[in-house]
């Protein structure tokens, strides 16, 4: 087989390991600037460059488009897409996962655990917001933020407060969230590929620090996942329509609760805490579901 893969940085470990997998097993995989590919969009003739040379003949495409290039990435995506390139996710999946508010109301709608979440535009409503959400401690989310940035802790109802009134008065969207404390600053994070848990493992935030992106100098290690925590990282991907993601959960008095599902999870941190071939996974899934136009949106969304 043929594949290309969208990274801006292909020494990334989780960009290494997919290429040294695909090579393998005996297939290539070429590694493309997302930023450094153009388009020519012509009717019923859909073509890539990339610095000056056609991309052509692949089977399928593995896009790790990073959170801050989301919109030209998702556009290069669905152009290999309406020329019928097998994608490992979709377009339209990773634009439902990327919106965190669009997939924290579909999570809802299909039943997955959540923490409480509330969303209001107007800063009168801010003392009804933290009610709803329980009121404090809660957590504070940007909405465009990643990795852990842009998430804040408030201990009180009124640093809450300031908090919401000084992002909005900075015009940015936000999600308050009830605080999961028994959660005990925990998270895990449960890969699935094709529709199954493949690995999953426990991160635990650095001293002093409630968030667990391993990153910021949190710690992982393997974990057994109860089959209510692997409905619930099976049934969250399902209702994103990906393929391969990364379901993050804490474990609450009520039982999992879905805090974000990733489209391009790294592979480092799991991989290195499990001993599990994750890039080996994703290849093999490639290989059974790669198939000309099977595209189910072919670039609709």
């Amino acid at each position: 087989m043929k594949i290309v893969m969208m990274a801006r940085n292909p020494e990334l470990y989780s960009h290494r390991r997919l290429k040294e997998a695909a090579e393998q097993r005996g297939h290539t995989l070429d590694i493309v600037n997302t930023l450094r590919c153009y388009m020519n969009i012509a009717s019923r003739r859909p073509k890539i460059f990339h610095n000056g040379e056609k991309l052509s003949g692949y089977d399928a495409v593995i896009p790790r488009i990073g959170a801050s290039v989301t919109f030209y990435g998702m556009a290069v995506l669905r152009q290999f897409e309406m020329m019928g390139v097998f994608p490992l996710n979709e377009s339209v999946a990773i634009g439902r996962s990327r919106d965190k508010l669009r997939s924290m109301q579909l999570l809802a709608r299909d039943g997955v655990g959540l923490p409480e979440t509330t969303f209001a535009h107007d800063p009168k409503q801010t003392e009804e917001v933290l009610k709803l959400a329980g009121g404090a401690p809660l957590v504070i989310k940007l909405l465009e933020g990643t990795q852990g940035v842009g998430v804040v802790l408030a201990d009180t109802d009124r640093s809450a407060k300031s908090v919401i009134e000084a992002f909005r008065g900075a015009k940015v969207n936000i999600l308050v969230q009830e605080f999961i404390k028994e959660a005990g600053g925990a998270d895990i994070r449960a890969l699935v590929v094709g529709g199954k848990v493949v690995a999953a493992m426990q991160r635990t935030g650095a001293e002093g620090d409630f968030r667990s992106n391993l990153h910021r100098g949190g710690s992982a290690k393997a974990i057994k996942i109860s089959p209510e925590e692997r409905a619930s990282a099976v049934r969250s991907a399902r209702t994103m329509g990906l393929n391969v993601c990364g379901v993050d959960m804490l474990r609450s008095n009520r039982g999992p609760v879905v805090m974000e599902v990733n489209s391009s999870p790294g592979l480092e941190g799991v991989e290195n805490a499990t001993g599990i071939d994750i890039a080996g996974k994703i290849i093999e899934f490639i290989e059974k579901s790669a198939i000309a136009g099977k595209t189910r949106t072919r670039g609709k969304g």
